[in-house]
C-alpha cells in the first residue's frame, strides 16, 4: 500500500551532494516529492509524524553479502565471541548439538578464526571428532574460504591422503600425507555433494526472518554474492517477498556453479531495475583471504619469503564469464582481495568497452585489500567500482596482523587514498564471512572506518580513517551505485522513501560508540516495515 505522509522535526542527512541535510520531507505515494527546512514546507493536507529531532540516514545498502547462506547459519554453532573462545568450547558446542540428533545428521557450524581461539590455531578433523566422531561434521571458518571437517566427513567425501588437491584448492595433510580435514579454498567444494541440502520451504522461511533482521538493522538493499553451492534462489526470493521479505535485492550468480551448464540462462526480465527482486549479473572468486593467507599478493606473507596466496579461478573461467556478461550486458564482480588478484581483473577489463547499459559499474572488484596505484587508477579511468569492508580489518584484526605485520597491516584497505584519488568506492560486510558475531550490522563496519581502530584497541592506520558523512554516503548512495539500485541511497525528490531513524544521533556521539547505535524505525517506500 503506498503511503503519503509529511515527517518534520527530524535532523536528516540525505547523502544528496546537492543539499545534504534537512528537517523536513514529504512523502507522496512511497516517493520522496520535496525534502528541506521545515519553513520552507509547502502547504499540505497530509498526516504529519514529528521526529522530535532523531537523526534519519537513508537506508543502508549492504552491496555485498551472502543472504541465503546468512540465514542458514542462524541454525548452526557459531564459533565466534561470546559464544565460543576456543576450540575446547567448540568440542563442547558440537557433543551439545549430537546429544540433540541423531547419528545419520550433519552437525554444522560457522565463523570460527584461529586468531580469536585461545590456542591459537585451527581446528582440525581429531579436535572435531572428540565433539562427535559417528556423525559427520562441519565448521566453515569465518571468511567462507576453508572448511573444517572431522573424519566421518573426510570418509563419506572420500577424501584420503591419495586424493589430489583439486585446481585452485587445497587439502592440508599431516607429516604421514593424510588430511588434516582442513579443506582451503576450491578444495571445500569437495565435500558438498555428502552434505544435506536445504529443501525450498526452508530456505523461503530463513529469508523471511532475515528480512525481519536487516529491518532491524536498517539494511533496506543487499546485494546477494551467490551461494558457496550449485542452485539458482531467485524464485525462492520472489516466494519470500510474497511471504513478508521486504528488502530489494539484486541477485548475483556464483558463476563456477553455472559455467558448464549449456542451458543456463538469465531472463533479460529478471534484470529490470524497477523490480523488488533483480538479478545483476555474474560472481566469480578470484583469489582467497589474507586470514587464511591465500589471497594473492605481491609480496610474501610475514615469516615467509615464498607464501604469497593463490589464484582461485581459471582464465577460462574468467573469459566465459566476462563474456556473458557483455552478452547480457550486466555486471561481473570479482572477488579480489589481493594486490596480484585485483590487478588480473581489473588490467583484464581495462581494455574493454563498459558494457553495461545503466549507470552502474560494468565491474565490480570486492574486497580490494591491497590494491595498487595502476590498478586504481585504471579503475578509475573506467569507471569500474571497488566494494570493500572495513569491518574485516576490525574484527579480524588478529589474524592481519599475524599474517602481514603492523605495519603492511596498516597499509590495507586505503580507503581515504583511494577516495581522494577518485575511486568509486562503496562499504558492505560480506557476511556472514567475517568475525563478528552479528556480521550484518552496519554500525561496527562504520565505526572501523571511522576510527581505524580494531574492537581490541588496536590502530589500523589513521591516515585512512574516513569522517561519519561519507562512510554513510559510502553506506548508502555509493552502494545503490554499486549494485545498480535506482532511486535509492539518497533522500531526494523523486527517490524512494527507504529511511530509517537512529536512537542516537550518529553525528554528535563519540566514533567510538557508533557500534551502540540501534535503529528504532525502518521504512522502505514510505511504509514503516520496522519498530524497536
Amino acid at each position: 500500500m503506498k503511503q503519503t505522509f509529511i515527517i518534520t522535526g527530524g535532523k536528516i542527512f540525505t547523502s544528496d551532494e546537492e543539499g545534504l541535510y534537512a528537517d523536513s520531507m514529504i512523502v507522496e505515494d512511497g516517493v520522496i516529492t520535496w525534502i528541506g527546512a521545515e519553513a520552507e514546507l509547502p502547504v499540505k493536507d497530509y498526516p504529519s509524524i514529528d521526529l522530535a529531532g532523531k537523526r534519519v540516514l537513508p537506508g543502508f545498502v549492504d552491496a555485498h553479502m551472502h543472504s541465503v547462506i546468512l540465514a542458514d547459519f542462524s541454525r548452526q554453532i557459531s564459533c565466534l565471541p561470546p559464544k565460543v573462545h576456543s576450540i575446547e568450547e567448540m568440542v563442547s558446542e558440537i557433543s551439545r548439538a549430537r546429544r540433540k540428533q541423531g547419528p545419520d545428521q550433519w552437525i554444522q557450524g560457522w565463523g570460527y578464526d584461529e586468531g580469536k581461539l585461545a590456542e591459537k590455531r585451527s581446528p582440525n578433523r581429531y579436535d572435531l571428532d572428540r565433539g562427535c566422531a559417528d556423525a559427520p561434521v562441519c565448521i566453515l571458518r569465518t571468511c567462507a574460504h576453508i572448511r573444517c571437517v572431522n573424519s566421518k566427513a573426510l570418509e563419506l567425501a572420500g577424501i584420503d591422503k591419495n586424493t589430489p588437491d583439486p585446481q585452485g584448492g587445497q587439502i592440508d595433510r599431516d607429516e604421514n600425507g593424510e588430511p588434516t580435514g582442513i579443506l582451503r579454498e576450491n578444495a571445500r567444494d569437495l565435500v558438498m555433494g555428502v552434505m544435506p541440502e536445504l529443501t525450498r520451504q526452508q530456505i523461503v522461511e530463513e529469508l523471511v526472518e532475515l528480512g525481519q533482521l536487516l529491518a532491524s538493522q536498517g539494511i533496506t538493499a543487499i546485494g546477494d554474492m551467490g551461494n558457496l553451492e550449485p542452485g539458482d534462489h531467485f524464485d525462492k526470493y520472489l516466494e519470500a517477498a510474497e511471504k513478508g521479505f521486504r528488502q530489494r535485492a539484486a541477485i548475483y550468480y556464483m558463476w563456477d556453479h553455472f559455467a558448464d551448464n549449456k542451458e543456463f540462462d538469465i531472463p533479460a526480465s529478471h534484470f529490470a531495475k524497477n523490480r523488488q527482486i533483480r538479478a545483476a549479473g555474474l560472481k566469480l572468486i578470484g583469489d582467497g583471504s589474507v586470514s587464511g593467507r591465500t589471497a594473492w599478493m605481491n609480496k610474501p606473507y610475514l615469516g615467509t619469503g615464498d607464501e604469497y596466496g593463490m589464484p582461485v579461478c581459471s582464465d577460462e573461467l574468467m573469459e566465459s564469464a566476462i563474456a556473458f556478461c557483455k552478452k547480457k550486458r550486466c555486471q561481473l564482480s570479482m572477488h579480489a582481495m589481493g594486490a596480484k588478484a585485483i590487478e588480473r581483473i581489473v588490467g583484464r577489463v581495462y581494455g574493454e568497452p563498459k558494457w553495461t547499459d545503466g549507470n552502474e559499474p560494468h565491474l565490480r572488484v570486492e574486497h580490494v585489500t591491497d590494491p595498487t596505484e595502476e590498478a586504481m587508477d585504471q579503475a578509475i579511468e573506467k569507471g569500474i567500482a571497488f566494494v570493500t569492508q572495513p569491518i574485516f580489518l576490525y574484527a579480524e584484526i588478529e589474524s592481519y596482523l599475524t599474517n602481514l605485520g603492523e605495519d603492511w597491516m596498516k597499509q590495507t584497505y586505503p580507503i581515504k587514498h583511494m577516495l581522494d584519488k577518485g575511486v568509486k568506492l562503496c562499504f558492505s560486510t560480506d557476511a556472514p564471512a567475517t568475525s563478528w558475531a552479528v556480521p550484518s550490522d552496519p554500525f561496527p563496519c562504520i565505526k572501523g572506518a571511522v576510527t581505524r581502530i580494531a574492537y581490541d584497541g588496536t590502530d589500523c592506520g589513521q591516515q585512512q580513517k574516513v569522517d561519519v558523512e561519507t562512510a554513510i554516503k559510502l553506506y548508502t548512495r555509493e552502494s545503490a551505485q554499486a549494485a545498480g539500485f535506482e532511486r535509492i541511497g539518497q533522500l531526494k525528490p523523486g527517490y524512494y522513501a527507504d529511511f530509517i531513524v537512529l536512537d542516537q544521533d550518529i553525528f554528535s556521539i563519540p566514533p567510538e560508540d557508533i557500534d551502540k547505535i540501534t535503529v528504532e524505525q525502518t521504512y522502505i517506500a514510505g511504509e514503516k516495515i520496522y519498530q524497536k
